[in-house]
C-alpha cells in the first residue's frame, strides 16, 4: 500500500513534471534541439521529489536517460570544454587522412564522433540551415552523409552539387529539415538575415554561415571583407534579441588553408596568397563577430583542420575532401550538445 506520504510526493512529481513541459512545449517543438536536455533535467526534478519516497528512483531515471551521446556530460555541460573542440589528431589511414580526439580529451571533455541514431536524435524535429559558398556546400555534403543512409546520401549529391544554387533536403522520419544557401558574398549573407530570416515566422534551429574566398578572388581587400563582416554580424545579432524562441544556434565556417601553387587558375594564384588570407583571417578576429568576442556566431576553425590534414587533403589547393568536413561536422555537433544542456 502506498503511503500518504508517498502519494503527496507522486503528486508533486506531476506538479513537476506537468506544468513546465506543459509552458516549455511550445519553445520545444519550436527547437528540437533542446529536448533531450529539458527532458533530462525535468527527469532528475522529478527524482528529486521522488527520492524520499522510492529512493532508487533517481538511479534509474539517469540510467535511462544518458544517451551514449553523453558519456561525461558533468565535464562537457559548460564552455569549460569549447575551446578544446578543434583539438583534434590527425594520422594517416588507409591511403588518406583521418581524424580523432586524444582519448584523454574524449574522456574529460566527453566529445564524440556521433552515430546516425545520435545525431537524428540531437537534431530531431529542427532546421539546419547553411549558407555561403562551395565550402558550406561540403559541410552539408557531410551532414547529408551522416543523417542519411548511403544510398540516399550518393543520390542527394548531384543535386546538391548543381551550381550556384540552392538546395533542400528532409528526413522525414525525424522530422529535419536541411538547407543550402548559396551565398559566396558577405551581402548576400547580410540580405538573407536582415531581411528573408528575421521578418520571417521561424527562424532555423541551427544557422551556419560563411564567406571570404568569393571576396579575396573578386576584390582582395581585406579592410572591405571586414566591413562587410560587421554587417554580417549586426544581421545577426537582431536574431538574437528577446522572442517568444529561442535564437538559433549560430556558427561561423572559417577560410581553409590555401596552398597557392595547387590553385587552379592565375587569378587565384595572383590574389589568393598567405598574406591576403592572413589579412582576411584578422579581420574575423577583429571585428567582434565571434562568441568569443562578445559576437554572435561560434568558429568552425576550418583553417587550423585544413592545416592539421596537409595538403594530401586537397586536389585543387582551395576545397578540401570529405574527412575535413566530417571533422568540421562533428565539432559543430558536440558544441550543439554543450550549447543545448547551457540553455535548459
Amino acid at each position: 500500500m502506498v503511503s500518504a506520504g508517498a502519494q503527496v510526493g507522486v503528486l508533486a512529481a506531476c506538479v513537476v513534471l506537468f506544468v513546465p513541459m506543459g509552458l516549455a512545449g511550445w519553445h520545444l517543438s519550436r527547437n528540437k534541439v533542446l529536448f533531450f536536455s529539458g527532458a533530462l533535467f525535468v527527469s532528475l526534478a522529478v527524482g528529486v521529489h521522488l527520492s524520499p519516497y522510492l529512493p532508487s528512483l533517481p538511479h534509474l531515471l539517469v540510467s535511462s536517460f544518458f544517451h551514449p551521446l553523453h558519456p561525461a556530460a558533468p565535464s562537457s555541460s559548460s564552455d569549460s570544454c569549447i575551446p578544446f573542440l578543434h583539438r583534434v589528431s590527425w594520422a594517416d589511414a588507409d591511403g588518406g587522412r583521418a581524424w580523432s580526439w586524444p582519448p584523454s580529451l574524449a574522456a574529460t571533455c566527453g566529445f564524440a564522433r556521433l552515430s546516425r541514431d545520435d545525431a537524428s536524435l540531437l537534431l530531431n524535429g529542427s532546421w539546419v540551415m547553411v549558407a555561403g559558398d562551395s565550402q558550406a556546400r561540403l559541410l552539408v555534403l557531410a551532414l547529408l552523409r551522416l543523417l542519411l543512409e548511403p544510398a540516399a546520401a550518393a543520390a542527394a549529391e548531384p543535386e546538391l552539387f548543381r551550381r550556384h544554387s540552392d538546395y533542400h533536403a528532409a528526413v522525414p522520419a525525424r522530422g529535419i529539415s536541411v538547407d543550402f544557401i548559396w551565398a559566396p558574398f558577405e551581402s548576400n549573407l547580410t540580405r538573407l538575415l536582415h531581411e528573408d530570416l528575421r521578418l520571417a515566422p521561424r527562424t532555423p534551429d541551427v544557422l551556419v554561415l560563411g564567406s571570404g574566398l568569393w571576396h579575396m578572388l573578386h576584390f582582395t581587400d581585406a579592410q572591405h571583407y571586414g566591413d562587410a563582416l560587421a554587417s554580417v554580424a549586426d544581421a545577426a545579432n537582431s536574431l538574437r534579441t528577446p522572442l517568444p524562441v529561442p535564437p538559433p544556434h549560430m556558427f561561423w565556417l572559417g577560410l581553409p588553408r590555401l596552398v597557392n601553387h595547387m590553385l587552379n587558375t592565375d587569378a587565384k594564384r595572383s590574389h589568393m596568397n598567405d598574406t591576403m588570407l592572413q589579412a582576411y583571417n584578422r579581420e574575423v578576429d577583429e571585428r567582434c563577430i565571434l562568441r568569443r568576442d562578445g559576437g554572435p556566431f561560434r568558429l568552425l576553425d576550418v583553417g587550423k583542420l585544413t592545416r592539421g590534414c596537409e595538403q594530401q587533403c586537397t586536389a585543387d589547393g582551395m576545397h578540401y575532401g570529405g574527412v575535413v568536413y566530417d571533422a568540421v561536422m562533428h565539432i559543430m555537433l558536440n558544441a550543439l550538445v554543450i550549447e543545448s544542456q547551457q540553455r535548459i
